[in-house]
């Protein structure tokens, strides 16, 4: 009886770890993860919860829920739940409403959420075409916008705004270009590695010249 209760035990504790592992080892699902329970909050009456399904959609970059944006977009009528399908729809492959996005910068109701959007693009390249084409205070929030974006290639687009006799263009200017030169000098420059040699390695003076 002893010996059954012993093997008992040690079976038991030989189990019940693996039981936690396993456990341990599965993902945890967060409840915002699937993209298509979020879809259907586009539906809301409320303009809140439609906006925050826009933008959790934009994070998840749902493309597979595209058309169905498309839609809530054609006949949405609050202009942030607009601008926030807008940006899902841009994180959705649709680059066109970019120009929707830059032109929400002039708009005083939407230009702090427009800039929040664009200060998570990827890189500031889609940026650079409407610099020398929109207004003065357009042109400033799109500066705040490379100021967190930009590059070492962004020095050189901006550095003529710094000069602009428009105060509001030349300060966000000259605050990106320092912003992006302390990124610069943070970020360690990567050498290139030496080119792998393949094959034997022998010596050049036993190399047969070709009869």
């Amino acid at each position: 009886m002893m010996r059954k209760t012993i093997l008992t035990l040690a079976l038991l504790s030989l189990l019940i770890p693996a039981s936690l592992l396993r456990a341990q080892e599965e993902p945890s699902r967060a409840p915002g993860l699937d993209s298509a329970t979020v879809a259907r909050r586009l539906s809301s009456k409320l303009p809140t919860e439609r906006r925050a399904a826009a933008e959790e959609l934009a994070r998840l970059a749902a493309v597979e829920h595209r058309r169905l944006a498309e839609g809530y977009r054609a006949q949405e009528k609050d202009s942030r739940v607009k601008l926030a399908l807008d940006w899902a729809l841009y994180r959705m492959g649709k680059n066109e409403t970019l120009f929707e996005l830059v032109k929400a910068l002039d708009e005083k109701g939407r230009a702090e959420q427009s800039v929040s959007y664009l200060k998570q693009l990827e890189g500031p390249e889609p940026l650079y075409v409407f610099l020398g084409r929109v207004n003065g205070r357009t042109q400033a929030r799109l500066l705040e916008v490379l100021a967190a974006v930009g590059d070492r290639d962004t020095l050189a687009k901006i550095q003529p705004y710094t000069q602009s006799l428009d105060p509001l263009i030349a300060d966000a200017a000259k605050f990106a270009e320092r912003e992006i030169n302390i990124r610069v000098e943070e970020t360690p420059t990567v050498e290139p590695k030496r080119q792998r040699k393949v094959g034997k390695v022998g010596n050049p003076e036993d190399a047969q010249p070709p009869l």
